[in-house]
């Protein structure tokens, strides 16, 4: 593949990506979603967050499960998910749980 081609190739796939996703904000305005769907696109942020970040907490660096108190992820990300939940802040949420998970590194757990 010549130069050329290669970044003909790369503006066509962006300009690809942009037409398909130009497609759903103007198909937004103009589609009615019924109740149910609306009510199910709701939770597909959460759902592709634990995605990510689930897997990463119980199979650091993709290592057999682990889940044991040596699993510095999996406290960090315990603790991170009670602030979570009693507090409702993101950004405390990522703080907190970058915090504990930068100090029991710091200590060596």
């Amino acid at each position: 593949m010549t130069p050329m081609q290669m970044w003909l190739t790369v503006v066509a796939m962006g300009i690809v990506t942009y037409l398909i996703r130009l497609s759903f904000i103007v198909a937004w305005g103009r589609l009615t979603l019924p109740s149910l769907a609306r009510q199910a696109l709701r939770y597909v942020p959460t759902a592709v967050l634990s995605a990510i970040i689930v897997p990463e907490i119980l199979r650091p660096g993709g290592t057999p499960l682990d889940i044991s108190f040596h699993n510095r992820r999996l406290i960090a990300g315990a603790v991170a998910a009670v602030i979570a939940w009693r507090t409702r802040n993101i950004m405390l949420t990522i703080v907190v749980g970058m915090g504990v998970l930068w100090g029991l590194t710091l200590i060596g757990v």
